[in-house]
This record gives structure tokens, sequence and C-alpha cells, in this order.
């Protein structure tokens, strides 16, 4: 397999597609408005993300196959990688697509990037609940960001009345039994990660879809499905739309109590799926349709530029010290969010996922989507949510996906301070239920 920060040599940046490079840059530049890489020429910004690499031995330097994944276009992607191919694919239940592209069609670039907020737009503009289009699209980076690009049969988002099913080559790196509950990510594509990372969309903590099983449930959807297929060593997540057919339990409800020390919008790992008979078959299903309707376009991709890939393999160097060449900014995430070892500690600080409603996540999105907004934006939505009900400090971490600390220091205080908001007990500030209420005569003054 390919490592992601394989140098190649003779692709530069004429081998760049510099609209999605701009994009790129546009959103770095929103995200991190300070941050000194907005000011570095188009080559050094590159080599900075990992984008662009050099070989120091030999002095020589091009894109990173990360680089050429994200920012390039597909006709030169294959030149490198002839099994490459992005899908995504929508129907009313029917055989019949009523919406479909790939990164074959010519229309756009074809990469990576681009494949992403194509999609993201899509998703925002079909699905009416945030907190539903914010996990599919964290199952759709987490896809992105773990595929073997050098895999056969492509990256696929098929979209059914019912459910969406993701689909791309590659096996877990961690064990099934673990991936919706491990802390620990396992990457496969270290640099493509670096990327996103950078954009704030994903994180290496690798609690990203134990964050959306936790809203599939809130939801009351069916427990996400997981299957891997290791003869056509493909990795396929199927996420339902279909409510639970028989009720949840009380004792199972206070199973689903937890702990919001797993701050962060990450999408790393996913967890083993309790197969039902009902569920494999679905899934064995999707599998074999999925190869025999693509299997005419997979075999035209699979020749589909033979002569070009096989250039020189000594020119298709790699640099293995460049593989630390910037630990400093490889290391972006050492330090992930982490509540105070007392308050870890501290079984108290679980939240019951039966008192958050489905409108506080909503009014919550924002805050969890873009993990830099103004004091004012984050203000608003903090009174928004008291507005509904009292909340618990415990309570705005999980929703805003904030540290307590955190969130009390630089908005709870202030908004106390202001009279905008008040406490449930003010003469014992630290009662166990202590919460958080909207000062209605605030208004009235």
């Amino acid at each position: 397999m390919l490592q992601d920060n394989l140098i190649l040599e003779h692709y530069g940046l004429n081998e760049l597609n510099f609209d999605t490079i701009k994009s790129y840059r546009d959103r770095f530049a929103e995200v991190k408005p300070a941050h000194p890489w907005n000011a570095l020429e188009t080559k050094e910004f590159l080599y900075k993300v990992g984008a662009w690499g050099k070989v120091r031995d030999t002095h020589k330097e091009g894109v990173t196959l990360a680089g050429l994944l994200l920012f390039s276009e597909e006709r030169i992607i294959t030149e490198v990688l002839p099994q490459y191919f992005l899908e995504y694919r929508e129907s009313k239940g029917n055989e019949e697509w009523t919406e479909r592209f790939t990164s074959q069609d010519g229309t756009w670039s074809g990469n990576i990037f681009d494949f992403y907020f194509h999609i993201h737009e899509i998703v925002r503009n079909s699905e009416p609940q945030p907190s539903i289009a914010s996990s599919l699209t964290e199952v759709l980076i987490n896809m992105l960001i773990h595929a073997d690009y050098n895999g056969e049969g492509g990256v696929i988002l098929e979209k059914q009345p019912s459910h969406y099913v993701f689909s791309n080559p590659g096996l877990l790196l961690v064990p099934t039994d673990s991936v919706f509950s491990n802390t620990v990510s396992q990457l496969r594509n270290p640099n493509i990660v670096k990327l996103f990372s950078l954009l704030g969309l994903c994180e290496r903590s690798g609690s990203g879809l134990k964050k959306v099983k936790q809203n599939w449930s809130l939801h009351h959807y069916k427990t996400p499905a997981i299957d891997q297929d290791v003869s056509m060593h493909r990795t396929v997540v199927m996420l339902s739309l279909s409510t639970q057919e028989r009720q949840v339990s009380s004792s199972e409800k206070d199973t689903y109590n937890t702990a919001i020390a797993d701050s962060g919008n990450n999408f790393k790992d996913v967890e083993k799926y309790q197969n039902t008979p009902e569920n494999d078959v679905e899934i064995d299903s999707y599998i074999k349709n999925e190869y025999s309707y693509n299997k005419e376009l997979i075999e035209e991709l699979n020749s589909y530029n033979n002569d070009d890939n096989s250039f020189n393999k000594e020119e298709y160097s790699y640099n293995k010290e460049s593989n630390s060449y910037n630990n400093d900014d490889n290391s972006y995430n050492n330090n992930p969010i982490s509540y105070n070892k007392e308050q870890g500690e501290n079984s108290s600080n679980s939240v019951n996922v039966e008192n958050i409603d489905t409108k506080l996540w909503d009014i919550a999105a924002l805050a969890r989507e873009k993990k830099r907004l103004s004091p004012n934006q984050m203000e608003h939505i903090i009174l928004d949510l008291c507005k509904e009900k009292p909340l618990m400090l415990k309570e705005f971490a999980y929703l805003l996906e904030r540290t307590p600390d955190g969130v009390r220091n630089n908005y709870l205080t202030k908004l106390l301070r202001k009279g905008q908001l008040q406490l449930k007990y003010p003469n014992q500030p630290n009662h166990p239920k202590q919460a958080y209420l909207f000062n209605k005569k605030d208004i009235e003054k």
C-alpha cells in the first residue's frame, strides 16, 4: 500500500487544481485567521500542511500523495492510483438513480476535497435536522480519510429513502468489537487526516463514530451497521433512517449515559455492529448489488491508464526522513481536548441523554460543527438553550462539545455577570444539581 506522504518528484504545482487550493486556503483562513501560514506562498503553504514534500538527500521535491488526492484532478490522480474512483448516487427506492455524479464525469475536479464539500452541501440541503446532517458528514469524512485509494471498488456513498450506505476500499485498522468505543485512532492516511483536521473537520481522538451512534440513538434510529468484506477488502457502513421496532428498557437507557470527556468533532473509528439476521441480509445484499452494478465501470477503471501508470519506479521516490519532516506541525492534536482529572473521574459528570432532546441538540449544532465561534455566537446559542430548559454544566459541555472549564470560564460566568443567566441554587454555588436558567427579568428590562 502506498503511503500518503510519498513524494511524487515529477508532479509539481502544474498538476494541481488552483481553484481547489484557493478554496482550501480560504477555509483555512476562516478557521485560523491569525495563523502565520496564511501569508506563505503557495508551495510553502502546501509544504506546511503536508501536501508538498522535499527529498532532502537529493534536493528534489514534489507533490505528496495526500496533496495529489486533495488538490489535483481525477485524470492525473489515476496516473498514480489507477483504481481511484469516487461516486455519489441517490434513488427514490427503484433501480433508477435520481442523482448521480462520479469523479470521472469531467464537470468538476474529481479530488476528495471537492467531493467532500459537494456532498456536504447535498446533505445539508436534503436533511432538515442539523444533527443528522452533521452525523452523515462525519461518516463521510471518516470514509475519505481511512480509504485505501490503491484498493478496488472506489469510495461510494449511496442514499436511499430509508438509509445511507458508505462503502470504501480498505479494512478497519482496529478490532471491530471496539470501533464505536475506541479512543485511540489508527491512521491509514495521516497526511490526509492532517489536511482535513487543519480545517477543524476531524481530529485524532477516535470518538467521531461513537458520537454518531449516540446521535442515532437519540433520534431512536436503528443502530448503525458496520460490515467488513474480507474477500473484497472493503468496509461498509449503513445508517438506517428507520426507528427502532421495540421499546428500549429503562435499564438499557441507563447504560446509555455517556461520559462527556469525549469532546471534539472526531470520527476515526467504528464499533462492531451487533448484527441481527435482518441486518446481515441488508449489508450482504448491498455489497453484492454494488459490485454487480459497478462491475463494468470498475473493469474500465482498472484498465483506465495502465500505460501512464508505468512511469519509472525509481522516479517514484519516497523520502524516509520526510516522514518526520515537520514534527511540530504534525503534533497538532497530541493534546486532545480533555476534562480535568477530578472531573473525569467523577461519575456525576456523565450525561443522561434522555434529558437532551432533539431540539436542544439542533440548537447547539453550529457549536459542534465549528470549533471557532465568536463569543457573541456562542453566548447566543447558550441563551437559546437555556430558554428551553435549565441546564447543568456537564450538559452544556456535551451539547456544545467543549470542556466544562471552557464553557464556565469563557461564557457562563460572563452571562451570569451580565444578568442574562441565573443560578438555580444561587445560595449554593457548589450544589450537585446546580443548573443555569435564562433570566426572563433581563428581557423585561
